[in-house]
């Protein structure tokens, strides 16, 4: 298998919303959507990389840099892809870009029971993150 790691491109967004559906991580179509893959390739902030394996997407990362803090939001990998590296190599691929950008740490949001996956990544688990969703009930206060 020959892998490697680019940036998001329009043509995969199909694809990775198959893997993404696969991995049960499609809940939100306005945050993980198409659309939303298309914001966040145009957002300075962000970082959107692609696992390419024998020429095809099957697997994608996301995160942000706020100029001080890296933030991975989102890592999916094709189920019949899962153990082999994918989520390792993007993980290092994205934290390059990041510590290129001036990033000292890095933060993930881990949904569920991946905590084992992180763990030999050198992540420590800190903290619990809360979600409002939509959005507009903040708003409303």
């Amino acid at each position: 298998m020959l892998l490697s790691v680019r940036d998001f491109r329009p043509s995969d967004s199909d694809t990775l919303v198959e893997i993404l559906r696969a991995n049960l991580q499609y809940g939100d179509p306005a945050a993980e959507g198409p659309d939303a893959m298309l914001r966040v390739r145009a957002c300075n902030a962000a970082e959107f990389l692609v696992a390419e394996a024998d020429g095809r997407p099957v697997g994608m990362i996301r995160g942000v840099y706020d100029g001080s803090r890296a933030l991975i939001h989102i890592v999916s990998v094709h189920p019949d892809f899962h153990r082999c590296g994918i989520g390792t190599a993007l993980v290092r691929a994205i934290a390059k870009r990041f510590k290129k950008r001036g990033a000292t740490g890095l933060a993930v949001t881990v949904p569920g029971n991946r905590l084992d996956f992180w763990k030999q990544l050198s992540f420590k688990l800190a903290t619990r993150i809360m979600l409002a969703h939509p959005i507009d009930e903040v708003l409303a206060g």
